[in-house]
């Protein structure tokens, strides 16, 4: 049985062009490694109320908010295992809980059409039961290239471009087609620490004027339908 998986930590976000990417990458390549896979395509269904109160919320910037969502790793079939994940931020520390389980089985267990048991599934349930029936609100795809620090493996630095989404078709096993999040000499750098950002890492990111914003992916394709 896959018990799920469970995260603490900051979440730093970057909006760069791909020549400040170029450039990161050679100031701190003494001090990460590439991820296992390093890069892959992520797709995520995004669940929301039929009035958007998830992301309606959100984007007013709480101290605290949750999102839930399906993540898979490119396309997937029914059969396919994907993963669901809860997300709860507040005053700047994420928590997220994930468990996997077939695609098709996902979608019956967040309509409420199958149980399961376990501490992270009582806390979707609890998070499904406060909020009502739920709908696939929107499909973000997109390409990331992830590292890890060389002596801290629960540092995280990933990019992630060709963002794509649409609130049409919102479905893991279709075609990634879309609306662009971002230009396309354009990419999103995240840097996941589950403490201080070291100062290596500071120090490159002040040399090559990248700084610190708030961006979310959902959120941002909301204010573009609306």
């Amino acid at each position: 049985m896959n018990k799920g998986s469970t995260f603490k930590r900051k979440e730093l976000k970057y909006v760069i062009t791909k020549e400040q990417k170029s450039l990161l990458l050679k100031a701190i390549s003494d001090c990460i490694v590439p991820d296992k896979y390093e890069k892959y395509m992520i797709s995520n269904v995004y669940l929301d109320t039929i009035d958007k109160r998830l992301i309606g919320y959100s984007i007013l910037k709480p101290l605290y908010k949750e999102k839930i969502r399906i993540r898979s790793y490119g396309r997937v079939n029914s059969d396919e295992h994907v993963f669901i994940e809860l997300k709860k931020k507040y005053k700047g520390i994420v928590y997220k809980r994930r468990i996997s389980m077939p695609y098709g089985e996902s979608k019956a267990y967040l309509l409420g059409s199958s149980s399961r048991t376990g501490q992270i599934e009582n806390e979707i349930d609890y998070f499904l039961e406060y909020y009502g029936e739920l709908y696939p609100s929107m499909l973000i795809a997109y390409n990331r290239h992830a590292f890890s620090g060389k002596e801290d493996a629960t540092l995280r630095i990933t990019f992630d471009d060709n963002i794509t989404w649409r609130d049409y078709d919102v479905n893991l096993s279709s075609e990634i087609y879309g609306n662009k999040l971002l230009d396309d000499n354009q990419c999103l750098l995240e840097i996941k620490c589950s403490s201080a950002m070291p100062i290596w890492l500071a120090r490159a990111l002040s040399e090559n004027h990248i700084y610190k914003l708030s961006f979310s992916k959902y959120g941002q394709a909301y204010k573009g339908t609306i």
